[in-house]
C-alpha cells in the first residue's frame, strides 16, 4: 500500500483540533452552567458582589462576612456597597471599614453609592472604599464621635429616690443617670472621644488621599450635601446607583453589561426562631445588668 503522508497528517491534525474544540467548549459550558468567570469572559460580562449597609450600624458580623465571602470568590471582580445609613457603634463601623480595605488590597475595587443619608459612621465605611458616588441631595459627612447619658438626678430628688452605687475604681460608674459628671470624669471622657475622633480622621484622610489637617477642619460633625462633599473631596462623583454601576464598567474595562451578585438569603427554620427568641431575651437581660456600660458606648452619629 501506497504511503500517503500528507493525507495522513492532515486526518491527525483535524482530529487534533476537533477534540480541542470538544473541550474547551465543554469546559466552557460547564462553567457557563454555574455561572462561573468563564461565562463572564465568553460573553464580556463581569460579576460584581453587592454589600448593603443600611440603617444603625449595630453589628458588622453579616457584612463583613459577605465582604469575605465576596474577596474569596475568583468570579467576583469587584465590590459595590450600597449605603443609606445615619452611623451607629465604633467599632463595628471600623471592622466594616478594615474590611472594605482589605478587599481593595486583594486587588478588587470598591465602590461606594451613597443614598439619602452616609453620615458619621456610614461615611467612615464610605471613606475606605476606592471610589464614593453621592446623589446631589445626599447627607453625608458629619464627622465625628458622641457619647451621651442622661443626668435624672433632680427627678430623683423630687421623688425622693436615692442612688447608692459600690465601685472598685473611681470612674466604674461615671455617666450614671443618677448624679451629673464631675470636671475629673468628664476630661477622663474627653480624652477618649478625642482618640477615637482622632482614628476617624486618619481613616478619611487615608481612605480619600487627603492631608489631615484638612479633614481636621471639616471634622466637627457637621453634615454636607452631595454636592458640598465633592467641592471638598469627600465623594468623587454625583450620580445614582446605576451612574456607580457605569463608573465601575469603565474601571474593570467592560464593554458588556455587569451581573450583580447579591448575597443569598438562607431560609429561616425553627431552630433559628428558637436562637433569635433565646438570644433577643438574653441581650435584654444583660441590658438591664449593664445598663451604665452601654451608656458609655461610643456613636459615629
Amino acid at each position: 500500500m501506497k504511503k500517503r503522508p500528507f493525507l495522513v497528517g492532515f486526518l491527525v491534525a483535524s482530529a487534533a483540533a476537533a477534540i480541542f474544540y470538544v473541550v474547551i467548549v465543554g469546559t466552557f459550558a460547564l462553567l457557563g452552567k454555574s455561572g462561573g468567570f468563564a461565562q463572564s469572559v465568553l460573553k464580556n460580562e463581569v460579576d460584581v458582589g453587592v454589600v448593603d449597609v443600611f440603617d444603625v450600624i449595630e453589628s458588622s458580623r453579616k457584612i463583613t462576612e459577605q465582604i469575605r465571602d465576596y474577596v474569596e470568590d475568583d468570579s467576583i471582580r469587584a465590590l459595590l456597597v450600597r449605603i443609606d445609613s445615619p452611623g451607629g457603634a465604633v467599632a463595628p463601623t471600623q471592622e466594616i471599614y478594615d474590611e472594605v480595605r482589605r478587599a481593595i488590597k486583594a486587588g478588587k475595587p470598591v465602590v461606594a453609592t451613597l443614598g439619602s443619608t452616609a453620615a458619621s459612621g456610614a461615611y467612615y465605611i464610605a471613606a475606605g472604599c476606592s471610589t464614593i458616588v453621592a446623589n446631589p441631595g445626599t447627607l453625608t459627612g458629619s464627622i465625628g464621635v458622641i457619647m451621651e447619658f442622661m443626668d435624672v438626678e433632680g427627678a430623683f430628688d423630687k421623688l425622693g429616690l436615692k442612688s447608692e452605687v459600690v465601685k472598685s475604681g473611681k470612674y466604674k460608674d461615671a455617666g450614671s443617670p443618677t448624679r451629673a459628671l464631675t470636671a475629673d470624669e468628664r476630661r477622663m471622657l474627653q480624652a477618649t472621644i478625642d482618640d477615637v475622633h482622632s482614628q476617624f480622621v486618619a481613616a478619611v484622610a487615608e481612605g480619600r488621599n487627603l492631608p489631615p489637617e484638612a479633614v481636621e477642619s471639616i471634622a466637627d460633625g457637621r453634615i454636607f450635601s452631595g454636592q458640598q462633599a465633592l467641592a471638598l473631596g469627600l465623594v468623587d462623583q454625583l450620580g445614582s446607583f446605576h451612574d456607580a454601576t457605569d463608573l465601575l464598567k469603565e474601571e474593570l474595562g467592560v464593554k458588556g453589561k455587569i451581573n450583580l451578585i447579591f448575597p443569598k438569603k438562607r431560609k429561616p427554620d425553627v431552630l433559628d426562631y428558637f436562637f433569635d427568641r433565646m438570644s433577643d431575651s438574653l441581650r435584654e437581660g444583660l441590658r438591664g445588668l449593664s445598663a451604665r456600660d452601654d451608656q458609655r458606648r461610643l456613636y459615629f452619629r
